[in-house]
């Protein structure tokens, strides 16, 4: 009980209000390169493969340790490390998200078949926004790294994603049901005034304490982080690591990639954005703070196996839906197991990366470990679950056995139910690398010290 009393107790800080206010800042540029784009890209009748590839304009969440060493080295002439390269990238990233907007105006006008030629564009403007969302990430992973005490690390987490998860509401719940009624590309133009609100979040945040041992040059920047991580660690542990954290959320990000187009077969867009995006959302704040209290109380190691147990089952809710059909308790039922499993899943991997890191170089390990994440959720993941997806549905009707079998083929025939059970084997990958770096009754500590000899 002391345990989960001091949890909530540290809410009361004030760098909590910062991290809440730097995580809607940070989770409203995803949203509209995630959800909300596809679902655009559904409604303006893109083919699922289209939507599959389209969703590599996410490629910068997944390279971001390329560049994350110039958030460690160099220093704005303001705010500090951290807040300064914050404030730049939210500043880019409100222009960014008018260009989208003006994109979607432009097809708008346009035919479905003279649509093609809009696309590099469109991927263009995509693609700097989602670059600049990466480029925040990096500075707002470090500052949340940084400026968190040992005792902080699960109620920092939770808020943070509380934050993170109230701007998906907002690109979600707000934006689905504006879209039915404003378009999709006025509802971006909404949400780009909502982001400058982060700026003033950014300029009245607390700096952490800078550390002694900071990079002294860029060269030192660069290698002296994956250095570091290596020796303190061994290199057979960092390879069981970095392998683990491509496929831990690997089956859940399948579902999520193809979650958004599946459900426009079935319901609208109001519903999807109340159920989806808004009540889905609070379940995962739930969780998360859920997910947090538990990390407190049982440790990094042990929420990992519990956490990516529950949140491999929990897309079993997908299926029910698929083998059911339009049925509104079936799609709440799902859709809050699911989003409350996910949301546990956050704290305990978040918790995990951020022990990992030295805050000598936190910009710089933080963004290569969130990185590979990010290579199964978008680089692999995104193209993957189309491909799978539309593969299934093209050969369902040459596959008799399985079409004729309503538990694999769906309600509607389409093949859905039997997408969604693979997605369930794709879970194992991730939780069998578990043992050999993170056994149950093992702990990793946060890293305290700063070598860097």
């Amino acid at each position: 009980m002391n345990t989960i009393a001091q949890f909530f107790r540290v809410f009361q800080s004030r760098k909590m209000a910062a991290l809440l206010s730097l995580g809607f800042a940070s989770g409203l540029p995803y949203a509209l390169t995630d959800d909300a784009f596809r679902a655009w890209l559904t409604s303006a009748k893109f083919d699922l493969s289209t939507i599959g590839w389209l969703g590599l304009v996410s490629l910068p969440y997944s390279l971001k340790f390329l560049w994350s060493p110039l958030i460690d080295r160099f220093v704005p002439p303001f705010l500090g490390r951290r807040r300064g390269w914050v404030l730049l990238t939210q500043g880019g990233l409100i222009m960014a998200i008018f260009a989208i907007a003006f994109q979607m105006f432009t097809i708008g006008n346009t035919l479905p078949t003279e649509r093609s030629g809009t696309l590099p564009a469109l991927a263009i403007a995509a693609l700097v926004l989602a670059f600049l969302s990466a480029t925040q990430d990096i500075a707002i992973d470090a500052y949340r790294t940084d400026v968190l005490e040992v005792q902080e690390v699960g109620a920092g987490i939770a808020i943070w994603v509380m934050g993170y998860r109230i701007a998906l509401l907002f690109a979600g719940f707000v934006g689905f049901n504006l879209a039915s009624r404003l378009g999709w590309a006025w509802v971006y133009v909404l949400l780009a005034i909502m982001m400058s609100l982060g700026l003033i979040a950014t300029i009245i945040a607390p700096e952490p304490p800078e550390v002694e041992a900071r990079p002294a040059s860029l060269d030192e920047a660069v290698i002296k982080p994956f250095q570091e991580f290596f020796q303190r660690l061994g290199v057979t542990k960092v390879l069981l690591i970095l392998m683990f954290t491509i496929f831990y959320r690997f089956s859940d990000a399948m579902v999520g990639k193809m979650a958004v187009p599946f459900l426009k077969t079935l319901f609208d867009d109001g519903t999807i954005g109340t159920v989806r995006q808004g009540v889905g959302v609070i379940a995962t704040i739930v969780g998360t703070l859920a997910g947090g209290a538990i990390l407190s109380k049982i440790g990094v190691n042990r929420s990992l196996w519990i956490f990516g147990l529950l949140q491999a089952v929990s897309n079993i809710g997908y299926y029910a839906i698929s083998v059911v059909g339009k049925n509104d308790y079936v799609l709440l039922a799902a859709i809050n197991i699911e989003n409350f499993c996910g949301g546990l899943g956050t704290a305990g991997f978040l918790g995990f990366l951020m022990v990992l890191c030295n805050p000598s170089f936190s910009a710089t390990q933080f963004a290569l470990l969130s990185s590979l994440f990010a290579v199964g959720r978008d680089l692999l993941a995104s193209p993957f679950s189309g491909e799978s997806a539309q593969f299934i549905q093209r050969n369902m009707s040459s596959w008799t056995a399985i079409n004729q079998n309503m538990w694999l083929a769906g309600s509607d025939g389409k093949g859905w139910s039997l997408f969604f059970l693979f997605t369930l084997v794709l879970a194992l990958p991730g939780m069998m690398f578990l043992p050999f770096f993170a056994p149950w009754n093992g702990e990793f500590k946060k890293v305290d010290s700063l070598p860097l000899d």
